[in-house]
């Protein structure tokens, strides 16, 4: 029995096999450095055995499996909750993605997107949301684009005091003048 094993292992292929190994694995490097190159963007992950408290901010797109209590600030990248993430912080991203649970307010400047068997409980802002069939939602929505927005928060502002001029009113020459006197 013991000669039997020993002839099944043939002694030429594992001094061909190193060989054939690097040159195999090489490709898929540079496979992924070209995805990432095309799509223009680097990926970060939190997987599910980290714990983060504090604020969480970056320049890079984010996967979140762990769980962050605090502030996560990703203004110009896609921020993804992952389904096992727990997130119980205020959110800030151009885009953010929803597989697990987000207890907080969430702003996107692009899209939220929760899928099925996401949960988010707190206020969304955004011009755009998805939200699936099976996914948990409680809170707000509010989908104002930006420059409705600021139209939206200078018509709310309150009335000026009489005697201060209004903006964009010109303004009374003669009520600066009345107490002078010239040439008496």
């Amino acid at each position: 029995m013991w000669k039997r094993d020993e002839s099944v292992k043939p002694a030429a292929p594992p001094a061909s096999t190193p060989a054939a190994a690097p040159s195999a694995s090489a490709p898929a490097a540079p496979q992924a450095n070209e995805l990432r190159a095309q799509l223009g963007r680097d990926m970060v992950n939190i997987g599910k055995s980290v714990v983060i408290k504090g604020e969480l901010s970056g320049s890079e797109d984010l996967t979140i499996e762990g769980h962050v209590e605090g502030r996560i600030d990703l203004r110009e990248n896609v921020l993804t909750i992952g389904p096992n993430g727990k997130i119980k912080a205020e959110v800030f991203a151009k885009a953010v993605v929803v597989l697990g649970e987000v207890t907080g307010n969430v702003t996107a400047s692009e899209k939220v997107d929760i899928r099925d068997n996401g949960s988010v409980d707190g206020d969304i802002a955004s011009p755009r949301v998805a939200i699936a069939e099976g996914a948990h939602f409680r809170g707000s929505v509010d989908m104002q684009r930006a420059g409705q927005k600021a139209q939206a928060q200078s018509q709310a502002k309150p009335n000026p005091q009489p005697g201060q001029p209004q903006a964009g009113q010109p303004q009374n020459q003669p009520q600066h003048q009345q107490g002078q006197k010239v040439g008496a």
